[in-house]
């Protein structure tokens, strides 16, 4: 499956974003989403998973109330609602797409087979 994510930008603290990810290729087979992001100078690191269903959900703790993710599976898309946005959220978000018969909510990055390119998100104090 093939990723391409958007939707990033520049927002004032406590500002919102919505960040989407779409899916092309063989997008019927089951797979849980994640998102992740990456700092300037720093590893990537796990923001939040969904199962193939969006029913289960998983998340970060620093991004826990804050940030929802929720899947279209007709569109096959998923998206990334970031609310409360803090200065130390801004990275380079990358969603990700494991392909996998359970719910594995903390896959870490090396399981994930498929990649979208990163969408910049900066948050200004």
């Amino acid at each position: 499956v093939q990723l391409q994510a958007s939707g990033g930008g520049l927002v004032q603290a406590g500002g919102s974003l919505r960040l989407s990810c779409k899916a092309s290729g063989r997008t019927a087979l089951s797979y849980v989403m994640g998102w992740f992001r990456q700092a300037p100078g720093k590893e990537r690191v796990f923001v939040g998973a969904l199962d193939w269903t969006g029913d289960n959900g998983y998340y970060e703790d620093s991004v826990k109330g804050r940030f929802t993710m929720s899947r279209d599976n007709a569109r096959a898309t998923v998206a990334l609602q970031m609310n409360s946005l803090k200065p130390e959220d801004s990275a380079v978000y990358h969603c990700a797409a494991a392909h996998r018969s359970r719910w594995y909510p903390t896959l870490p990055p090396g399981e994930y087979e498929s990649w979208g390119q990163g969408t910049q998100v900066t948050v200004s104090s």
